[in-house]
């Protein structure tokens, strides 16, 4: 069973997206701010990112970013969540690292499909 950490701050949001990546199969692991992304990866290294850009404390980019310079994380695949849609806000995700920007309010069966292909393109599905 791959393992994701959810990083969203809208705790209703946080809460659909762990039920149906448990309902997919997966093992989920939510946390509300960038530096407790940091802090869960202490813990373990999980299979896959989702990061809400907007996050408290520290943005997703800023983690995303973090993620990259880290020996453990550095080729982990990371999913950016986020209601900024602009094409300044996708460069930018992208740039930081991501391997994928899903704009808010998104499907969740977009994002099954989007999390099933990037753990089978970085040999984890």
């Amino acid at each position: 069973m791959a393992r994701i950490l959810l990083a969203e701050d809208d705790p209703d949001l946080n809460d659909l997206v762990t039920f149906k990546l448990e309902q997919a199969g997966f093992e989920v692991t939510s946390v509300a701010t960038g530096p407790d992304v940091l802090h869960a990866v202490e813990a373990g290294v999980p299979d896959l990112f989702l990061l809400d850009v907007t996050l408290p404390e520290m943005t997703g980019l800023e983690v995303c970013a973090a993620l990259r310079r880290a020996e453990a994380t550095r080729d982990s695949p990371v999913v950016l969540l986020t209601g900024l849609g602009r094409q300044t806000d996708i460069a930018a995700g992208l740039s930081s690292g991501a391997d994928d920007y899903l704009l808010k309010p998104f499907s969740p069966n977009v994002l099954i499909e989007r999390v099933n292909q990037l753990l089978t393109d970085h040999g984890g599905g």
